[in-house]
């Protein structure tokens, strides 16, 4: 794609970069209230049975999701065209969703910055190395890396390391105003759980609470991971990259079911959001459907995105992902090559 044709493409979508006002706050209303009575539904439930609670948490979740998905548009300053209003309304969803709204804002700004930049890798992302990187890479550093990309650490302790320790700690040389709002949300979550074990009691608010957050957690790392991590993502050197490809090419359109697609905010449209972060997501399909060029995004599924799964390291040579399998295969049979080498090399000279 030409520079020409790359500046259009981006000029496509400026029409959608506008926040409506009326959409916004209509948004606000069907995802808080939901969340609410939900959350007090599970809470009654509990005296009925349990087996009822869990569907209702479990939806539940489905809300945070969609309420993070508000957070995020805030952090982008894309939900409302007010900064005070985004800031106000990102900073009380990062207390419901446990996420520090201006420290977290700081990391994915530098995350689209930096997105499929392999010389730019390591905030605000997933890590990824590369071939040539693991093959290369100490025992420790390998099985760390192991360790981080294995299913059950990154989805089963993913959650509570976002929930427990890096959402509630400020980073090595945070400004003031990044310092203080993720004191104040600190505050604000401990004061509304001391508030509702007070209230009913702390095995009611842990077999309701909990489910919640771990099910939205675990979600919404897979829905970050699975949007860059499918098999011929873009991925390239500082003097290659180039930040439209890094979006149309570096990020999938999730093509989910309409229920999941509403309560994920139309995160899907993951290419919309990085070619142009500004456009707020009830605004994403809508750009997505004018602008041919973005329907050519690479389109994954429910089915087809659990592929993703095995996908650990970046072969820079094949610009695609191959799982530890495939990477041990091909160690192999280069080891092969070269035991063979100098005996086919002292065929030729007999």
């Amino acid at each position: 794609m030409s520079k020409q044709k790359q500046a259009q493409l981006r000029k496509s979508v400026l029409p959608f970069a506008q926040s409506n006002t009326k959409a916004s706050v209509i948004q606000i209303l069907n995802t808080l209230i939901p969340f609410f009575l939900l959350w007090f539904f599970a809470y009654q439930s509990l005296s009925i049975s349990i087996w009822l609670t869990i569907p209702l948490t479990i939806l539940a979740a489905g809300f945070v999701i969609r309420t993070f998905i508000i957070f995020h548009d805030c952090t982008h300053m894309s939900f409302f065209q007010n900064k005070k209003a985004n800031r106000i309304i990102g900073t009380i969803t990062g207390i419901i969703t446990h996420f520090a709204f201006e420290k977290w804002k700081w990391s994915h700004s530098i995350h689209h910055a930096t997105s499929s930049n392999l010389d730019k890798r390591g905030t605000g992302d997933v890590w990824v190395m590369t071939v040539e990187e693991y093959a290369s890479a100490s025992f420790t550093k390998r099985l760390g890396y192991r360790l981080y990309r294995n299913p059950i650490v990154m989805f089963g302790l993913g959650p509570l390391y976002l929930f427990l320790i890096s959402n509630r700690f400020n980073r090595k040389g945070a400004k003031r105003k990044e310092r203080i709002n993720t004191y104040i949300i600190n505050i604000s979550i401990v004061l509304i759980y001391a508030l509702l074990i007070w209230a009913i009691g702390w095995q009611a608010f842990l077999i309701i609470q909990l489910p919640i957050l771990f099910i939205a957690g675990a979600a919404g790392i897979w829905l970050f991971y699975v949007q860059h991590q499918f098999e011929d993502s873009y991925f390239e050197n500082e003097e290659e990259w180039d930040y439209v490809k890094a979006a149309v090419d570096g990020s999938s359109y999730y093509k989910l079911p309409k229920i999941i697609e509403w309560l994920t905010g139309s995160i899907g449209y993951h290419h919309v959001h990085h070619l142009s972060p500004r456009v707020p997501n009830y605004n994403l399909e809508k750009a997505h459907e004018s602008t041919p060029p973005l329907q050519k995004a690479t389109t994954i599924t429910l089915k087809t995105s659990l592929q993703s799964i095995r996908f650990r390291l970046y072969d820079q040579a094949s610009k695609s992902f191959v799982s530890f399998k495939e990477y041990k295969e091909r160690m192999k049979n280069l080891e092969v090559k070269m035991h063979m080498s100098p005996r086919s090399a002292s065929v030729q000279e007999k």
